[in-house]
């Protein structure tokens, strides 16, 4: 793989858990443990890779609309997750951000969540942004009305609105807009992901499950982009 025109920035939609957990006959928690180890290896991966950037999607707004039990323990996962990792991500040199509507995740979470940024906020390596009870849609309406209080204040004027002003209002605000974005499954939709910031995203769908997309699969799909000429709506 060539070290040049690397994406700075890779957002990974991390899907199939379930599905790969069901066709082994396996409880769908199995899937979601499966799923974490992966989280592990792309995580060090990109690192070594040079990748500046790595957003994945863990759950998002409509994911609560899934089973209790389910939910709860994908909370209980995520929780562990930084609780085990939380040493490795300091001595690795990685910040943590995590985006995404606070409520109604559980408090025991939020507080593990807050140490852990806070932890984390001076390193200056990969920089890991954990999409937690996201979705775009809501993310884009939260930047609106952020903005609005602001113009009824009178600190805003909205004749000088423009897209980078309405940036700093995203959750996004001093993250760069992913370069490239992978979806694990075969699925070939966002699913209201990152909607604003994906306008010039180039895309990347492969049919295997999130248990089974390891560091080759990393590889393969950064070498398709390396490919790939983005042009912004340019000739060229």
């Amino acid at each position: 793989m060539q070290n040049t025109k690397l994406p700075n920035h890779i957002a990974i939609i991390m899907d199939g858990n379930g599905r790969w957990a069901k066709e082994r006959n396996l409880p769908r928690s199995a899937g979601h443990r499966a799923g974490i180890d992966r989280i592990k290896e792309i995580i060090k991966a990109s690192k070594e890779i040079g990748i500046k950037y790595l957003t994945l999607f863990a759950f998002s707004t409509e994911n609560w609309n899934r089973p209790k039990k389910e939910v709860n323990l994908l909370m209980r996962y995520l929780d562990n997750f930084l609780k085990k990792e939380l040493n490795n991500l300091k001595k690795d040199n990685i910040k943590l951000i995590v985006i995404g509507r606070d409520k109604p995740i559980p408090d025991y979470l939020l507080k593990r969540i807050r140490y852990a940024q806070d932890y984390t906020k001076n390193n200056t390596g990969l920089v890991l942004i954990i999409a937690l009870n996201y979705g775009a849609r809501q993310e884009i309406i939260d930047a609106v009305k952020k903005y609005s209080l602001l113009v009824k204040e009178g600190k805003e004027d909205p004749r000088q609105l423009d897209e980078e002003k309405f940036s700093n209002f995203l959750y996004t605000h001093n993250i760069p807009d992913p370069d490239f974005l992978i979806r694990t499954s075969g699925e070939e939709r966002i699913s209201n992901f990152l909607l604003w910031q994906i306008s010039y995203t180039e895309f990347y769908f492969v049919k295997k499950y999130w248990p089974d997309f390891n560091r080759d699969d990393l590889l393969k799909a950064i070498q398709v982009y390396q490919r790939r000429e983005r042009r912004f709506g340019r000739v060229q």
